[in-house]
């Protein structure tokens, strides 16, 4: 039978996929637009007030943030350490979408990947004229500079269908990813991260599986993806494949506004493996980029039902702007 030997919970955020010299390229964007933060909606302007008393001014030095990104690397180091280390033979990767995949059209809760293989096509000129500020420059690290596919693991990804329609979960199938999109193509940039970044394109058979937390009214509640964890285990571990898989999460922590008090509480709940404290926080606090978080709690709830205890490698709270907008990047094993 399968067996889960890994866990791995990694941040994909594009600051750290760029130098801190570009991170203000975004401030505009973030000027703009309003903003998502503790249930309610501000205004740029809004936030710097509200935010005023956080000194977030000496995190937008440069030398500041040249450290953090240091950090992020160095930790992303760690992490692809405890993967080569390891060696296994199968991944199960959850991660979201952002209108990569799905559309308004077609918005599935929750998706499983079923194909023989994964496309990889970096994104062209006019997609990426297509894409926010500052996003052209991290795009490498998403999906590298020349196409590739990926070998999927349709058995097993058939498997967690089969299963997960027994436990109770309605998920989606899926046994292709769509070639071409209006902003990119291939595999959503939660997975190709991990490819890039973690395995270093030496890709293993891999299942996505692809959480909707992004766009209501259909977003799965954390109770939902915790308890599609403990199936998740359930189904990797009744696989009659003698395999070893790592099961990996893909995004977060808080964005497009900073957290760190949530984070650092979400952080210290998977450590302690406490459900009742991971699903105290109101779904209200997971919305934008923030809503990432959810794809580190099947990860945490599997990892904890296995028996293995999480080991944060780092936390680092990465700011661009007075009014809090950034990246809080977040890394951990679980092994």
């Amino acid at each position: 039978m399968a067996k889960i030997v890994l866990g791995i919970g990694t941040s994909h955020g594009p600051m750290m996929l760029m130098e801190p010299e570009d991170w203000n390229t975004r401030v505009a964007a973030d000027k703009a637009q309003s903003h998502v933060y503790r249930g309610a909606s501000y205004t740029f302007k809004e936030l710097v007030k509200l935010k005023r008393d956080q000194d977030i001014g000496e995190q937008l030095n440069i030398e500041v943030q040249r450290k953090k990104l240091r950090a992020c690397h160095s930790a992303l180091d760690c992490l692809v350490e405890a993967y080569n280390r390891v060696r296994p033979d199968v991944a199960v990767i959850v991660g979201n979408d952002q209108m990569e995949v799905f559309t308004k059209e077609n918005m599935p809760c929750i998706a499983v990947y079923s194909g023989e293989d994964v496309v990889n096509i970096p994104a062209g000129p006019e997609q990426l004229a297509k894409m926010p500020p500052g996003i052209p420059k991290a795009a490498p690290g998403y999906w590298g500079d020349e196409g590739a596919r990926w070998p999927g693991q349709a058995d097993l990804g058939q498997h967690i269908i089969e299963r997960m329609m027994v436990e109770g979960f309605d998920v989606t199938q899926m046994s292709t990813m769509p070639q071409v999109s209006d902003w990119m193509s291939g595999v959503p940039h939660a997975f190709g991260f991990v490819y890039q970044k973690i395995m270093q394109r030496n890709v293993i058979p891999n299942v996505p599986v692809i959480l909707n937390t992004f766009y209501p009214s259909n977003q799965p509640s954390t109770e939902r993806v915790y308890d599609f964890g403990l199936a998740l285990r359930r189904a990797i571990e009744s696989w009659e494949k003698n395999l070893r898989v790592v099961i990996i999460a893909s995004g977060g922590l808080s964005h497009f506004v900073v957290d760190e008090e949530f984070d650092r509480s979400i952080l210290d709940a998977m450590q302690n493996n406490s459900r009742d404290e991971l699903l105290r926080w109101p779904e209200s606090f997971f919305q934008s980029g923030s809503s990432e978080t959810k794809n580190w709690l099947p990860v945490a709830a599997a990892m904890g039902d296995v028996g293995l205890r999480m080991n944060l490698v780092d936390y680092v709270p990465c700011y661009r702007s007075l009014a809090g907008t950034g990246n809080a990047m977040a890394f951990a094993v679980w092994g």
